[in-house]
C-alpha cells in the first residue's frame, strides 16, 4: 500500500467514525484544505477520502458547498445489509463443501483465540478480529469472484458493521453468532452454514443499523463559533 493511500486510509476510516458516532453531524462542510492541513497531508489523499465516504453514501457533494456528512437513510442501510448477507451465507456454504481438513483446523484455532479478545472488551481488537475471520470464510469459499464481491460490499458498509460493537454485550454475542457458524462448517454442513451465516449478519444488521439511529440528529448542529481545535469542519447555515 502506497503512503498516499495509507493517508487517505487513516482519514477515511477517522472520518467515517465520527460520522458514525454522530460525532459529524448531517450538513457539516468538510473542507479540503483545513482537513489537509489538519492532518498533516497533501490535498490528493484528502480528495480519495471523500470518493471513498461519497462510496459508502457518507457524505456528497453539492452545488455550492462542497462536500458535506450525509447518512444514508435507515432503509438504504438495511437494503444494504440484506446484500451482504446474502452474500455472505453463500460464502459459509460454500466454505462447508470446499474447505480443506487445514483449513477447517485454522478457522476453529482463529475462533477460540478470539475468546481472550472478547473476555478484554477489546472492541478494536475484536474488530479487526471479525474483518480477518470473515476473510477466511470468503477465501474458503474458493470463489474468486465471489470473494472480491464480498470484500466489496463490505467495505460499503464497513463503518456501519464497525459500529455494532459499541453496543453493550455485542462482542460476547458475535462470538456466539461466530460459533454457530463455524461448527457448521466444521461438521461440512452447507446449509446449516449458510443459516448460520444469515442469521448472524440479520444480528449484525439491527446492532449496526440501531446505533446509527440512535445517534442521527434530528437537526444539524448550528454553533455559532468553533473551538480552535476542529478547524477542519464547518457547519453551512
Amino acid at each position: 500500500m502506497s503512503e498516499k493511500s495509507t493517508l487517505a486510509d487513516r482519514l477515511r476510516e477517522n472520518l467515517a467514525e465520527q460520522i458514525v458516532s454522530g460525532e459529524l453531524r448531517p450538513g457539516t462542510r468538510l473542507d479540503e484544505i483545513e482537513l489537509a492541513t489538519r492532518f498533516g497531508m497533501s490535498r490528493t489523499p484528502v480528495r480519495e477520502a471523500f470518493k471513498a465516504l461519497a462510496g459508502m453514501g457518507l457524505v456528497e457533494q453539492r452545488p455550492h458547498r462542497g462536500v458535506v456528512v450525509a447518512l444514508p437513510t435507515r432503509r438504504r442501510m438495511e437494503e444494504m445489509f440484506e446484500v451482504m448477507a446474502e452474500i455472505e451465507a453463500t460464502c459459509a456454504r460454500l466454505a462447508a463443501i470446499r474447505m480443506t481438513g487445514p483449513e477447517r483446523r485454522f478457522l476453529e484455532q482463529a475462533h477460540l483465540q478470539s475468546l481472550g479478545i472478547v473476555r478484554t472488551g477489546d472492541m478494536q481488537g475484536y474488530a479487526s478480529f471479525n474483518n480477518d475471520f470473515h476473510d477466511i470464510i470468503y477465501r474458503a469459499s474458493k470463489n474468486s469472484f465471489l470473494e472480491e464481491t464480498a470484500r466489496a460490499v463490505r467495505r460499503r458498509v464497513l463503518p456501519f458493521r464497525v459500529s455494532q460493537f459499541r453496543v453493550v454485550g455485542r462482542l460476547s454475542s458475535s462470538h456466539a453468532e461466530h460459533d454457530q457458524v463455524v461448527q457448521a462448517i466444521l461438521r461440512g454442513d452447507g446449509a446449516a452454514a449458510e443459516a448460520a451465516m444469515r442469521a448472524h449478519v440479520a444480528k449484525v444488521t439491527v446492532a449496526s443499523v440501531d446505533f446509527v439511529e440512535e445517534h442521527r440528529p434530528g437537526q444539524p448542529l448550528m454553533p455559532q463559533h468553533w473551538p480552535d481545535d476542529t478547524p477542519a469542519i464547518r457547519q453551512n447555515p
